[in-house]
């Protein structure tokens, strides 16, 4: 038990997510959607999750919210192993946010965080106590939307919807949090909106870890740690955030050359022009 505790300690805090070599077949054709997975994710880490269409970056996010189990390799997420738990108690201590996300358009955004503490679309009033009902004031005030609480989620702009649906999967309290491109189809005011609101949640819960799929650098907040390239459905780099969001790590990921710059924590990529061969 010493050696072990030892271990931990030297290795860092224990891990909120562990894949060992996870492997995904879609059962009817056989095809791969993700091989031979290894990727761990630990408290106060944010991932930034990239890679090009149907490189699997959806499918290892269902994964790591227990939304689907592997089909070969183990998965471990809040000291549960996918496969040995009841998976609804896991999903109800990960925060898991998608911009396709299904919410009734007619309530207001107050109470779209509200059903965040019962994990139900549609609100179950007799669970929302006092206390339940100020934390989700709270959540709005932190993600600095308080002056939303009564206006329908149908008139709210998608900035503003992203930052309910964060605050609403911050009502369990989780120390996970997913988010699937929650800056797609955004503007730029709402995007830049958007990336501090992230930023300043990293720096207000330091145990939160956040892994964010996104095709697009410059929607990463500087608090993004650590980053996660696929293709193909494999990993080809994944690490702290300076060694991986190389231009030749994104060139290798893209399939096109990619030159990378960073100013003031922000990162942008954009591909380089070739010179015409046929002239």
């Amino acid at each position: 038990m010493a050696e072990e505790t030892a271990r931990r300690t030297h290795e860092g805090p224990r891990p909120l997510l562990a894949l060992r070599e996870v492997s995904v077949r879609r059962y009817t054709t056989g095809q791969v959607i993700l091989d031979d997975i290894d990727w761990t994710v630990r408290p106060s880490e944010h991932w930034a999750l990239l890679g090009a269409n149907g490189a699997g970056k959806t499918t290892l996010l269902r994964l790591a919210g227990a939304l689907m189990h592997p089909t070969t390799g183990s998965v471990e997420i809040l000291d549960g192993r996918l496969g040995r738990v009841d998976v609804r108690e896991l999903r109800a201590r990960i925060g898991h946010v998608t911009s396709a996300q299904r919410v009734p358009e007619d309530l207001d955004a107050h109470t779209v965080v509200l059903t965040g503490h019962t994990g139900t679309v549609q609100p179950l009033w007799r669970t929302y106590g006092e206390e339940v009902r100020q934390r989700a004031h709270e959540l709005l005030a932190e993600l600095e939307i308080k002056e939303l609480a009564d206006r329908p989620y149908s008139v709210c702009s998608g900035g503003q919807r992203a930052r309910i649906l964060i605050a609403r999967a911050l009502m369990a309290e989780p120390a996970l949090l997913l988010l699937d491109e929650p800056f797609n189809a955004l503007d730029l005011p709402s995007r830049e909106d958007l990336v501090e609101a992230m930023h300043r949640l990293a720096e207000g819960r330091p145990r939160l870890a956040t892994v964010t799929v996104t095709h697009h650098l410059e929607e990463l907040s500087p608090a993004v740690s650590h980053a996660l390239l696929l293709r193909e459905g494999r990993i080809l780099s994944g690490g702290p955030v300076e060694e991986v969001l190389t231009g030749p790590g994104l060139t290798a990921c893209f399939g096109r050359p990619v030159r990378v710059n960073r100013h003031e924590g922000r990162w942008w990529a954009y591909s380089v022009r070739q010179p015409r061969t046929d002239v």
